[in-house]
């Protein structure tokens, strides 16, 4: 089989037809609810939360969306949140911390919206602060990259105490394209970039930035995959759930702060 170039996998990463967040919630849990609004501004659909379960266990789920269509793609701002998304997010993080119910992340976004009224809304403070909230919350927190994974638009909703990655999404600090721009004030030397970034799932797996690789197969938007790789995720966070529940509020915290400050340092926690 002809080894997949890190900007193929970007190309898939961002492929229409690849599956979005609500696939997956659809297929992995049992039930959901989406909640909406930040309370605040408005109701951004690019971040979609709601309550979930599997089996007996219940869950709140964070996760950016992009549409298929133009129409969809309008309506979800082509899954760039708004600082009203992130804050909707930081709501419903606080409410399941209230109720004990563990948090699934689905990250799948280009980035942020860099618009100008995201902007005078206060776009860096929402991600700031969702990732200050993320970081000391007392339940499990598993984030999952589902497609693109770009910029601080990712990271906002990444602080896991596990981070899971499919096997052809991509996480980056920034897309190629802005990477090459920055470095060599040429965008069309995306390709170039993409190598340089380690932003594969290999990569970042060896790099200790992510704890599971989840495999897609051959046939990689086939129906066959979806629900293989939808099990397959379904399994991974039962496991690591039960497993996080064993744990105490200030494990859970401390682990979390150390698995971002120290890469490494708790591996055997990280790898199990």
């Amino acid at each position: 089989m002809k080894e997949i170039t890190a900007w193929e996998r970007v190309e898939i990463a961002r492929d229409p037809k690849r599956k979005t967040s609500l696939d997956y919630i659809e297929n992995i849990f049992d039930d959901f609810i989406e909640l909406h609004g930040d309370r605040n501004f408005s109701d951004d659909k690019a971040i979609v939360c709601g309550l979930s379960k599997i089996e007996n266990q219940n869950f709140t789920v964070i996760a950016e969306q992009k549409g298929r269509t133009t129409k969809e793609n309008i309506e979800r701002n082509f899954g760039m949140p708004n600082p009203e998304s992130y804050r909707k997010a930081i709501r419903f993080m606080k409410q399941a911390e209230k109720f004990n119910r563990p948090i699934i992340t689905f990250i799948d976004t280009k980035g942020a919206y860099p618009g100008i009224g995201a902007e005078e809304r206060g776009q860096g403070e929402a991600i700031a602060k969702s990732m200050f909230e993320m970081a000391r919350l007392k339940v499990p927190i598993i984030s999952i990259v589902i497609g693109e994974g770009s910029s601080g638009g990712a990271l906002a909703i990444g602080l896991g105490n596990k981070v899971l990655m499919l096997e052809n999404a991509i996480y980056s600090i920034l897309s190629p394209e802005g990477y090459a721009s920055i470095l060599w004030k040429d965008s069309s030397r995306a390709k170039e970039a993409a190598e340089k970034m380690k932003l594969t799932a290999k990569d970042l797996y060896d790099l200790d930035v992510i704890d599971k690789i989840i495999e897609e197969g051959e046939n990689i938007n086939s129906e066959e995959s979806f629900i293989k790789v939808s099990k397959n995720l379904k399994e991974e966070i039962q496991k690591y759930t039960l497993e996080m529940l064993n744990m105490s509020e200030e494990e859970l915290v401390n682990a979390r702060y150390d698995k971002f400050r120290t890469i490494g340092k708790y591996k055997e926690f990280n790898r199990k």
